[in-house]
């Protein structure tokens, strides 16, 4: 499986996916349904952004993605 797996178009779809999250339009809900809502949003676009800025690599047949969260400026 590993063999045809384009890990950069992988990754740009998660770019998309994080953009298409940011232009989502609110539905017409109120109240609790619409904190749900905005909450699940910034969920979805934390999710596919940090995928998104990942360093994918495969090793051995696994599949990894390193994601930096160290404040910026602290990387070794």
């Amino acid at each position: 499986m590993a063999d045809g797996l384009d890990l950069d178009a992988m990754l740009e779809r998660f770019r998309e996916r994080a953009a298409a999250v940011k232009r989502r339009q609110m539905p017409p809900v109120e109240g609790e349904a619409r904190k749900d809502f905005v909450r699940q949003a910034q969920l979805d676009f934390q999710d596919f952004a940090m995928i998104a800025d990942s360093v994918p690599s495969i090793t051995d047949g696994v599949l990894t993605f390193t994601v930096d969260l160290r404040p910026e400026g602290e990387s070794s």
